[in-house]
């Protein structure tokens, strides 16, 4: 007997990585395209047979899991809505406030959640690999610095990932991010801070995203540096995702877990 192929909706399906997961979907053996979500009926390129509906509800009653890249000004309703639903959530979207996330929380309490700044296999190790040298080089000598460049239309920064790379360092130094992030330095700052955490974020032309960490002491330097060539990295990641959450318990999961990784201890 023969299982029912997973069916995944896209919310956001005339975006840019909306369009190369409808690709990267309908490539799957096991799954099919079951629909997505879209502000207008611009659906160019997609096959007349795919469901296009304006409202995220609709979607999750045609679909197993939903992949999200969407606006952080509509997360919190769509955590809402898979809280009182049983359908799985692949959340890639960034620039998300304290309170949006509680609201995903609450959500993971009822359906499984992946929830990734950065759905690159790649990155997943950057995060790791950066708290590894947080935590063997200290905040005493080590600065730690995280430089990000992106496409001139992304409309937050820092990056969501910066901010998870961030979000390593500060947790190997058992420090709170919030509390040692300095970003946007301008005019007489003064001296370093000791263990601050620097970010620094460009903005040009159509760059896909790249991303350094970087450690200095007086006497030597260590860089981690991932670059992406190309966006459909997110797009197999988060659809990767999608196939794994099948069968999934209700929880927040990351790309660690996808990627099967041990825990950080």
């Amino acid at each position: 007997m023969t299982s029912s192929p997973l069916r995944i909706g896209i919310a956001g399906i005339t975006g840019r990585v909306g369009r190369l997961l409808v690709e990267e979907v309908q490539q799957q053996e096991n799954a099919v395209l079951s629909g997505g979500t879209a502000l207008s009926k611009d659906i160019n390129n997609l096959s007349d047979t795919v469901p296009v509906f304006d409202n995220i509800d609709a979607l999750i009653q045609v679909s197993d899991v939903i992949i999200d890249f969407t606006n952080a000004a509509i997360t919190g309703t769509h955590a809402k809505a898979f809280k009182n639903s049983h359908v799985a959530w692949v959340l890639g979207t960034t620039g998300i406030s304290e309170e949006t996330q509680r609201l995903i929380q609450e959500a993971a309490s009822t359906v499984p959640v992946i929830q990734a700044a950065n759905f690159s296999p790649g990155v997943t190790l950057m995060l790791r690999l950066a708290g590894e040298l947080a935590k063997a080089l200290p905040a005493t000598h080590y600065d730690a610095e995280i430089v990000e460049t992106h496409h001139r239309q992304k409309v937050d920064a820092p990056s969501g990932t910066a901010l998870a790379i961030g979000e390593s360092i500060a947790k190997a130094r058992n420090v709170q991010l919030k509390d040692v992030k300095e970003s946007g330095r301008d005019g007489v700052t003064g001296a370093r801070k000791e263990g601050a955490i620097g970010f620094a974020a460009l903005r040009g032309g159509q760059i896909v995203g790249e991303h350094s960490a970087i450690f200095l002491s007086d006497v030597e330097e260590i860089s981690l540096t991932h670059k992406a060539f190309d966006r459909r990295i997110f797009a197999k990641g988060a659809v990767r995702s999608a196939l794994w959450s099948a069968g999934k318990p209700a929880g927040l999961y990351g790309m660690t877990h996808v990627l099967g990784l041990d825990p950080v201890q």
